[in-house]
């Protein structure tokens, strides 16, 4: 049985974020103000239904999926685009493949102990963020 990814979680590390964003396109004045920003997480986790709440000061994005379903994505609060998503299990980690406008995009999350990992992939550029689970 996967995990149960269930809590809050706050951005406790990133790298090569910036890069990610600029492979999404997102102009300069944006990236930089994106990178400054301390996401916190909200997952909500029940069986294979899932949603992934995104929280800033700037704007949220709420992500709702059934894992091993496909389903349309809409990514107008990150970059625009839409896309085709599927969010597969693979033994513990969640991975996500999304077709459309930029090649080889998808995210893979997983837990060591109190911090969930997010590596993001898109046109060959990947990044990585660690949120620490709050009490």
């Amino acid at each position: 049985m996967p995990r149960d990814f269930t809590g809050t979680y706050q951005l406790y590390h990133q790298e090569n974020f910036e890069e990610y964003l600029k492979a999404l396109d997102i102009n300069v004045a944006l990236r930089k103000l994106v990178c400054l920003l301390k996401p916190v997480k909200e997952v909500e986790q029940t069986g294979d239904h899932m949603i992934i709440r995104t929280i800033t000061s700037l704007r949220n994005y709420i992500m709702e999926f059934d894992v091993g379903v496909e389903f349309e994505e809409d990514l107008g609060p990150i970059d625009g685009r839409k896309c085709q998503t599927t969010v597969r299990w693979d033994g513990e980690s969640l991975v996500c493949t999304q077709i459309g406008e930029k090649r080889d995009r998808g995210w893979t999350h997983w837990l060591e102990g109190r911090f969930l990992h997010l590596e993001m992939r898109a046109e060959g550029t990947v990044a990585k963020q660690v949120f620490q689970k709050k009490d």
